[in-house]
């Protein structure tokens, strides 16, 4: 109960404030409990960061995990995974946590490794299989995975930046389509 509540109280000012400028005092004063409550749970101000970004990923997989269960082909899966990615990056603070924050704070290696807890990994098996039915041209999996990620997360900034949603599908849909045989 404390942990969930210092987690979605985190989570609040990490949006809010952004992570510099948000201080423990505020986040136990937002949750309720006392500033050993925090300490109690988290190391330090940092790993509760890492654990609402990690909390945040685990929930952008599971959306685009759903969407691609009844997939027919790799294709299919990466057409109808971008769309939930995109879905699931509107959640307000969301490409905050995840593309702004996550990386300046915890750094590459560190997202990458929550990345690939989550959503790379089966991005990255999507297409080792894409690959071997030869759907997918044979390029270095690490590669190919690296950059459509890359492309759908500059896609969800443009569109939390106020990009067109719908221009940002159209050109993923086009890679995507140029890519899949």
């Amino acid at each position: 109960m404390t942990r969930a509540a210092l987690m979605a109280a985190g989570r609040a000012q990490f949006v809010a404030r952004g992570y510099a400028e948000t201080g423990t005092p505020d986040i136990v004063a937002a949750a309720g409990v006392t500033r050993g409550a925090l300490y109690h749970h988290f190391a330090d101000k940092q790993a509760l960061f890492r654990a609402v970004v990690e909390a945040e990923a685990e929930a952008v997989a599971k959306m685009v995990d759903a969407s691609t269960i009844s997939a027919a082909g790799v294709k299919d899966a990466l057409l109808r995974g971008g769309d939930a990615f995109l879905a699931a990056m509107r959640l307000e603070g969301r490409t905050r946590l995840l593309l702004l924050d996550g990386p300046a704070v915890l750094g590459r290696a560190e997202m990458d490794a929550i990345d690939m807890r989550h959503g790379g990994r089966t991005l990255r098996e999507g297409l080792a299989a894409g690959i071997a039915a030869g759907e997918v041209p044979d390029v270095p999996v690490e590669a190919l995975a690296a950059l459509l990620s890359a492309m759908f997360d500059r896609a969800a900034l443009e569109i939390a930046g106020g990009g067109s949603g719908g221009d940002q599908k159209k050109a993923l849909r086009a890679v995507v389509e140029g890519l899949v045989r």
